[in-house]
C-alpha cells in the first residue's frame, strides 16, 4: 500500500529534511525540527504525490488517503489529549500548503479548523476565555469562507470595520466577547446570503474542504504566475500540512511572530523579526496590525515606541535566541522562522531557508565561510545568480537633492523611480507600454504578483518588514518601502496624500528601499561599488567555473563596463551599430546609393578610419583579451529612412535627387528581411564591404600592438553562414586583406576566422563548415527564431498563452529550448569537434546571461558564454554553479 501521509511531533517524525520533494519544504522542515527536539505542535503531512494524483485523476484522491488521514488525526489527538470535533475538548488544526520551494503567500492556509457553534463553547470552557474562543471562531469563518467557500474577503472586512465603528473599537483586540458573538452571526449571514447555504458545521467536511482548497490553490493564477517567474515546474505539486493549533491570541501572555536568524536585507548577523501580542500569525504577515520588534536594538533602529519582545517576554525571547543558534548551526544557512507563544510557552511552526536580497546573500555566504559553517563552494551555490541584478545597477546619488515627502520601513533595498499606479493590472499594462511604474498600494496581496513584477518598485502604507510586499519584493529584487503609515490613498480618486502634498496617478516618485525614504519626482543615480564581499564571491566563482565569460559590446563605454564586471573578452562586437553615428550614416547611405563597385569603395574609404578608430579603442580596453568582431549583419534597407521628410533631408545632405533615394529603398525592400539579403549573403554580393571591415580590424590590431607591445587577439566572425562555400569566399577576402596589412605595416595581425551558427542548416552541416571555421559562436537569438519559425519581435503576444497552457515551459527567447535548439547546438558541437580538433565553441545570444541556459552550455562543454555587460557577473556565478553541479554528478 502506498504511503500518502507522514506524521510528526512529540520529538519524532516519519520524515526528514532530505524528503522535501515528497513532503514539500514546510513538511520536511517540520519533521526535521521534530527530530532535533524543538517544540513543534504535532501534525501530519499529505505528500506532494497526492497533489500529482489529484490532478492526474480528475481531482480524485487516492483510495487509501481517507483512512491514512484519519489515522494521522488519531495520532495527533493522542499527543495533544484532545479530540477533533469533540464538544467539550476539541482539537483544532491548521491546514497549510507546502511546496518543495517557498512560495510565500501564493497558496492557501486555513487556521482554527474544527470550530463550529458547539465546539466553540467547548473551547471557551476549556480555555477559560470566551473572548478568545469567539475570536478564533470569527477568524475561522472569515478565512474558511474566503479560502474554501470563495466568499469575497472584503465582505467580512466591511462587517468587522462597521462593528468597530459602532463600538468605538480602534483595534480588533478592543472588541469584547459579546461584540464577537454578534460579528460571528453577521459572518454566517454573509455566507448564507452569498452561497445560499449555511456555513459548514461538520469538522470532517471542514477538513476535507480545506485540504481540497490547498491542492486547488496550486493552480490559481497567482501561483501559476509565481511559478513562471521563479521557474518552478508545475509537476512538483504541493504537500498539505495538517497541524494541531497553538494559540497566540489567548491573551497578553500569548504572541505570534516571524523572524530571520540574520537581517534578510543587509545580511548583518543580528536577530531580526517582528511579533504581535494576542494575535495569530496571519496578523503579522498580512500587515493588518503594526507589528513590534523582537529586539530592543531593532526597536531603537526603527524609532519605534512599541515594546520589544526582549522586554515583554525576556525568558521566551531567550529560548527563541537558543532556537536561532540551533537552527543556523543545523541547517548551516540563514533561516526564516515562524513561532507562536501560548501561555508563555514557545512553539515552532516553521523554518526554511530565508529569502534574502543579493547583498544579504553575499554577506551571509562570506561570513558563514569565515565562521567555518560552510566552504567557498557552498558559498558560491548560496547566491542566486539572477539576484545580482539588484546590486549591478545604479543607486541614488548621495549628493542629489531629494524632496522627501514621507518615510516607511526599508523593506527591500535598492532605489527606483516610476510613475504612480494604484493597481497591479495598471502596473502591468503601463510597463508593457515601456513606462517605468511604481506600484502604490495600501497593502499587497498574492493577487498583485504580476503588477509587482512589472513595477520598478513597490510602496505600501501598511505592513512590516515581513509582510507580503516585503518578502515578495526581496525575492524579486524590487525596491520596496512598506508600512508608510502617513500616506492616505484614495483609490477612487487615484491619488495619495501625505503631509499636505497630494500626488496623482502618473506623477513621478522615487523610493529608497534601503532607507525607507519616499521622494517626490526623480532622483539621479550613481553606479554601484563592486568590492568587498561581492569581490570575494566573484573570486570564488572564478576559481570554480570552467567556462570563460565574455560580453556582447561594441561601444567603448560598454566594453569598459564589461571589463569592470570581469568579462574575459568580447564575444560579440556588432559592427553595424558603429554605422549609425553622425557622419558615418551619411557615408553608409552614400555606399548604398552607389551605382557600381567604384562608388561603393569611395564611400567605404570614408568609413574605414572611423571603424579603425572604434576597434583601436576596444582593443586598448581589452588589453590582449580576445575580441570577436562580427562583420556586417543587417540588410542595407535598415540604414535608410522610412519617412518622406527624412528622405528629403538625406537627399539634401548627399546632393542627390530624392527620387533616387526612394527608388533605392524600394529596390532594397524585402518581405522577410530576417531571412533575406543580409550577413554573409550581403558580403558575398559586395565583398568590398568585407574587405573594408577586415582592413579596419587588422590595421587597428597592428596599431595597438605597436603601441603596447602586446599582440591583439582578433576573432573575425562571418554571420549567417549556411553553406561552406559562403564562408570560403569571404575567408579568402579576409586572409588576403591580412596579408596586405602585414606587408604594409611590417607586423602580421594575429587573428582567427569563424562563423556564427544561427541557422539549422549550419548546425547540421557543422562538420564541413568547421573545415574553414576556427570557431563557432552560436547565435541563439536567430537560431531560436529559425528553428521555431518564430519572430522574436512579434511572438511575445502569444508566448505567454503558450506558457500558461503548458505548450511551452519557458519563453524560448529567454531560456534556451534544450529539446530543439539545444539539440541542434549539441549536434553542431559534436560535428565541429570531430572535424577540427580544438575548435573554440561559445554562445553569444541573450541566453548567454541566463543561468539555466548557461548550465546547458556547461553540459555541452562549450568554451565560453557571452552576454550583455551588466549580466557578466550573473554569468560568472551561474557558470561556477553549473561547473560545481556537473562535478557533483
Amino acid at each position: 500500500m502506498t504511503k500518502w501521509v507522514y506524521g510528526f511531533g512529540n520529538g519524532k517524525a516519519e520524515g526528514a529534511r532530505e524528503m522535501r520533494n515528497l513532503l514539500g519544504g514546510k513538511g520536511a522542515n517540520l519533521a526535521e525540527m521534530s527530530n532535533i527536539g524543538l517544540p513543534v505542535p504535532p501534525g501530519f503531512t499529505i505528500s506532494t504525490e497526492v497533489c500529482t494524483h489529484y490532478y492526474d485523476n480528475g481531482k480524485q484522491y487516492p483510495a487509501e488517503l481517507e483512512n491514512q488521514v484519519a489515522d494521522g488525526l488519531k495520532a495527533v489527538e493522542k499527543i495533544v489529549g484532545a479530540k477533533f470535533g469533540d464538544e467539550t475538548n476539541p482539537l483544532l488544526v491548521s491546514v497549510r500548503s507546502g511546496a518543495r520551494v517557498s512560495m510565500p503567500g501564493m497558496m492557501d492556509t486555513v487556521l482554527n479548523l474544527g470550530l463550529n457553534d458547539v465546539t466553540v463553547e467547548g473551547l471557551a470552557e476549556q480555555s477559560g476565555d470566551r473572548r478568545f474562543a469567539l475570536d478564533s471562531y470569527r477568524r475561522f469563518i472569515q478565512m474558511y469562507g474566503n479560502v474554501v467557500l470563495g466568499v469575497e474577503h472584503f465582505l467580512f472586512e466591511e462587517k468587522l470595520e462597521d462593528l468597530k465603528d459602532e463600538t468605538g473599537a480602534v483595534l480588533d483586540t478592543d472588541l469584547t466577547a459579546d461584540h464577537l458573538a454578534t460579528l460571528i452571526e453577521h459572518y454566517k449571514d454573509i455566507v448564507r446570503e452569498e452561497l445560499d447555504q449555511p456555513f459548514p458545521q461538520d469538522p470532517q467536511e471542514q477538513l476535507w474542504g480545506a485540504i481540497g482548497a490547498v491542492f486547488n490553490s496550486w493552480q490559481t493564477p497567482r501561483a501559476i504566475t509565481y511559478r513562471r517567474l521563479h521557474d518552478i515546474p508545475e509537476a512538483w505539486g504541493t504537500a498539505v500540512n495538517v497541524q494541531a493549533m497553538v494559540f497566540g491570541n489567548m491573551g497578553a501572555d500569548c504572541a505570534t511572530g516571524v523572524a530571520f536568524t540574520r537581517d534578510p536585507s543587509t545580511g548583518e548577523n543580528i536577530f531580526y523579526g517582528e511579533y504581535l501580542v494576542n494575535a495569530q500569525g496571519e496578523d503579522v504577515v498580512a500587515g493588518i496590525r503594526t507589528p513590534q520588534h523582537l529586539t530592543i536594538a531593532g526597536k531603537q533602529a526603527q524609532g519605534s515606541d512599541l515594546p520589544a519582545m526582549e522586554e515583554v517576554m525576556p525568558d521566551v525571547f531567550q529560548q527563541l535566541c537558543e532556537v536561532r543558534t540551533l537552527l543556523e548551526n543545523h541547517y548551516r544557512d540563514m533561516q526564516d522562522i515562524e513561532f507562536t507563544v501560548q501561555k508563555h510557552k514557545l512553539y515552532m511552526l516553521q523554518t526554511r531557508s530565508g529569502k534574502r536580497t543579493s547583498q544579504a546573500a553575499i554577506r551571509i555566504a562570506c561570513e558563514m565561510v569565515d565562521e567555518g559553517l560552510i566552504d567557498s563552494k557552498t558559498a558560491v551555490m548560496r547566491v542566486e545568480p539572477q539576484s545580482l541584478d539588484q546590486i549591478l545597477h545604479p543607486r541614488l546619488d548621495p549628493d542629489a537633492k531629494r524632496d522627501v515627502i514621507s518615510k516607511g520601513l526599508p523593506a527591500s533595498p535598492g532605489a527606483a523611480s516610476g510613475i504612480i499606479v494604484f493597481s497591479a493590472d495598471d502596473a502591468e499594462k503601463r510597463a508593457q507600454n515601456g513606462e517605468k511604474v511604481m506600484l502604490v498600494r495600501i497593502e499587497t496581496s498574492p493577487e498583485d504578483i504580476h503588477g509587482m513584477h512589472a513595477a520598478e518598485g513597490i510602496l505600501t502604507t501598511r505592513g512590516g518588514m515581513t509582510s507580503h510586499a516585503a518578502v515578495v519584493a526581496r525575492g524579486m529584487g524590487r525596491a520596496c518601502v512598506a508600512g508608510a503609515g502617513e500616506i492616505r490613498i484614495d483609490y477612487k480618486a487615484a491619488t495619495f496624500t501625505v503631509r499636505g502634498t497630494t500626488l496623482k496617478e502618473g506623477d513621478w516618485i522615487t523610493i529608497d528601499g534601503s532607507t525607507g525614504e519616499i521622494m517626490k519626482g526623480r532622483v539621479p543615480t550613481v553606479q554601484p561599488e563592486l568590492s568587498g564581499d561581492f569581490a570575494r564571491i566573484m573570486e570564488w566563482a572564478d576559481a570554480h567555473r570552467r567556462m570563460t565569460v565574455r560580453a556582447n559590446a561594441e561601444t567603448p563605454e560598454d566594453v569598459a563596463t564589461a571589463r569592470q564586471f570581469g568579462a574575459l573578452g568580447i564575444g560579440l562586437c556588432r559592427t553595424e551599430h558603429m554605422f549609425f553615428d553622425g557622419d558615418r550614416i551619411l557615408a553608409v547611405r552614400e555606399m548604398i546609393l552607389a551605382a557600381d563597385e567604384e562608388g561603393r569603395r569611395t564611400a567605404l574609404a570614408k568609413i574605414l578610419p572611423m571603424q579603425r578608430g572604434d576597434f583601436e579603442e576596444i582593443f586598448d580596453i581589452m588589453k590582449g583579451l580576445p575580441v570577436t568582431i562580427r562583420l556586417l549583419d543587417p540588410p542595407l534597407h535598415e540604414f535608410l529612412p522610412r519617412e518622406k521628410a527624412e528622405f528629403e533631408e538625406i537627399a539634401a545632405d548627399l546632393g542627390v535627387d530624392v527620387d533616387k533615394i526612394q527608388g533605392r529603398a524600394a529596390q532594397l525592400h524585402e518581405s522577410n528581411p530576417m531571412l533575406g539579403h543580409r550577413g554573409c549573403r550581403l558580403l558575398n554580393s559586395y565583398p568590398e564591404i568585407c574587405e573594408m571591415q577586415a582592413r579596419a580590424i587588422f590595421e587597428a590590431a597592428v596599431a595597438v600592438e605597436k603601441k603596447s607591445g602586446e599582440a591583439v587577439l582578433c576573432e573575425v566572425m562571418v554571420p549567417l553562414v549556411s553553406v561552406k562555400k559562403e564562408l570560403d569566399l569571404l575567408r579568402a577576402v579576409i586572409d588576403e586583406t591580412a596579408k596586405a596589412v602585414a606587408a604594409e605595416q611590417g607586423i602580421a595581425p594575429k587573428y582567427t576566422v569563424g562563423t556564427m551558427i544561427e541557422l539549422p542548416r549550419a548546425a547540421l552541416r557543422a562538420a564541413e563548415i568547421a573545415e574553414s571555421a576556427e570557431f563557432f559562436s552560436f547565435g541563439t537569438n536567430d537560431l531560436t527564431q529559425t528553428t521555431f519559425g518564430l519572430s522574436r519581435d512579434d511572438s511575445a503576444n502569444f508566448l505567454t498563452d503558450y506558457e500558461r497552457r503548458g505548450i511551452l515551459e519557458h519563453d524560448p527567447f529567454q531560456t534556451l529550448d534544450r529539446d530543439g535548439v539545444g539539440e541542434l547546438i549539441g549536434i553542431a558541437a559534436v560535428r565541429g569537434r570531430e572535424a577540427r580538433e580544438g575548435i573554440k565553441l561559445g554562445i553569444c545570444g541573450e541566453h548567454g546571461g541566463d543561468p539555466a541556459s548557461i548550465a546547458f552550455c556547461e553540459g555541452l562543454g562549450l568554451d565560453y558564454v557571452s552576454c550583455s555587460p551588466f549580466r557578466v557577473p550573473i554569468a560568472r556565478l551561474a557558470a561556477a554553479q553549473a561547473a560545481i553541479e556537473a562535478a557533483g554528478r
